[in-house]
């Protein structure tokens, strides 16, 4: 996946929205290879990517536009189901946001967000939501050209929407 040029938008999974700095080639152990310099937008680290390993990290383009009200839908609608064993479900969703689709992020919201709302989510977890919304809040953000405050109120409505017949806990 060689598609990147300098000035492009990604999405680095689990560290969120970058910009392709510069593109060099340079030569490690005796083999040349095309380099990435993204600049991680969040927290401003300059990350080496070779070339060859963008798909491997899971190095993509921000979701289009069209698929922002896909995401949104998704929120929106249906019910979740949620494995109730702390370890396998932490470890699930590990590995779905390791993955950095937004649909798989998503997900992973969308999880926590209703298990939230039936009992007291441990303090990874609270971590772990928080990450993701802000995850999903910038990408859409970036390519909807709204604030991040914005998004970040609507992605919590739809959510509220999705579970407004879920009996609140009492401790919220």
């Amino acid at each position: 996946m060689d598609s990147f040029k300098v000035g492009d938008s990604i999405i680095y999974p689990n560290q969120g929205l970058g910009i392709i700095e510069d593109i060099q080639n340079e030569e490690y152990f005796g083999e040349k290879s095309r380099v990435y310099h993204l600049r991680i937008l969040s927290n401003n680290t300059l990350v080496l990517v070779p070339s060859t390993g963008t798909e491997e990290i899971g190095i993509r383009k921000p979701i289009s536009v069209r698929s922002v009200k896909k995401i949104f839908d998704f929120m929106r609608n249906g019910d979740v189901d949620v494995t109730m064993n702390w370890k396998g479900r932490y470890k699930e969703h590990l590995n779905l946001l390791r993955s950095g689709t937004m649909p798989d992020m998503a997900l992973v919201l969308k999880s926590l967000f209703y298990l939230n709302l039936i009992k007291p989510l441990s303090f990874r977890e609270k971590k772990m939501m928080e990450k993701v919304k802000e995850l999903i809040v910038a990408e859409i953000s970036e390519v909807s050209s709204t604030s991040n405050s914005a998004i970040e109120q609507k992605v919590m409505e739809t959510l509220s929407l999705c579970f407004k017949d879920i009996d609140s806990r009492l401790d919220s």
